[in-house]
């Protein structure tokens, strides 16, 4: 029996509006300040009044970056017009909710992983539920072993569908389940096709690390050497790192913008399969993962 879940964002007024009264006060401050760059596009003869002054520049601030790349937030505030201590002040926030990232060595800011996130929700809740079913369920039939889809969702993972083998004991990975990615199949495969700098930003220290059975990597050095061997493997893996007894393997499904929106993954019981029966497996886990990312809109080579 297969199951789906779909996620939900939730807004946080409170804080939008006690950010919007400083940036309001401080736009008051400033009447030598130029108009930002959504401004300069509104027309001269409608003027725009914002009834969310901090919202709007927020917006300005992530759409610059997105359209810019790495941007420094001197460059920020030259551009859009708006005071650098605000500047600073709006980064923080969209840092903290993942929005952006601070990439310390450029001394710039960047597109965070939340964004990526939000430009595929509609993706992860409708075309890729939908693609991925006909895919897990013919997976699980001709391998004979429990299969499920999971997302990335901050530095965990969640699971959203769940394909059940006949005769096989039932696993943690229930639909709605989030557990840490860098101990899963599925969140090593995909933290493995993500870029670097978005993986230290999930894990930039030892603190970042959890632990379930005392097995997998404890700090961002194991990580990264870990999501290497991942990619020279073409597949991610893990051996009781979740549950002692079983083990899984598991393939990124990429999406036409060639990011890893999901993972994919087998799960057995340990020691259960014979070695050319682990390596069908594999071969197969490859060929689905390759066969959903197409049904996606990927392009290339993905096998």
């Amino acid at each position: 029996m297969s199951q789906v879940l779909q996620e939900s964002n939730v807004a946080e007024p409170h804080a939008a509006s006690q950010t919007a009264k400083q940036a309001t006060k401080q736009a008051t401050a400033q009447p030598q300040e130029r108009p930002s760059a959504r401004e300069h596009r509104a027309s001269s003869s409608a003027p725009r009044v914002s009834l969310a002054p901090a919202a709007d520049r927020t917006l300005d601030i992530l759409e610059f970056i997105a359209g810019n790349g790495q941007t420094q937030a001197a460059t920020l505030a030259r551009e859009l017009g708006i005071p650098r201590s605000t500047v600073y002040q709006l980064l923080e926030i969209l840092e903290r909710h993942g929005l952006v990232m601070r990439l310390a060595e450029q001394r710039a800011y960047g597109i965070g992983l939340k964004t990526f996130e939000l430009g595929s929700a509609y993706s992860r809740q409708h075309r890729v539920s939908q693609a991925a079913h006909p895919v897990l369920a013919r997976l699980v039939d001709e391998t004979g072993e429990n299969g499920h889809l999971a997302v990335l969702h901050g530095s965990e993972i969640i699971y959203v569908i769940e394909e059940r083998a006949a005769h096989r004991p039932p696993l943690v990975s229930g639909v709605g389940v989030r557990l840490p990615s860098h101990l899963t199949a599925t969140g090593r495969a995909i933290l493995a096709a993500l870029p670097k700098n978005q993986v230290r930003a999930l894990y930039p220290n030892r603190q970042a690390f959890t632990d379930r059975t005392g097995i997998g990597p404890k700090s961002p050095k194991e990580l990264e050497a870990m999501l290497a061997d991942t990619r020279r493997a073409g597949f991610a893996e893990e051996h009781g790192d979740v549950t002692p007894g079983f083990d899984s393997y598991a393939v990124a499904v990429r999406d036409y913008n060639d990011f890893p929106i999901a993972g994919l993954a087998l799960t057995f019981v340990s020691g259960s399969l014979r070695p050319e029966q682990e390596r069908s497996l594999k071969t197969k886990l490859r060929l689905a993962g390759a066969e959903l990312s197409r049904r996606l809109g990927a392009v290339g080579s993905l096998t």
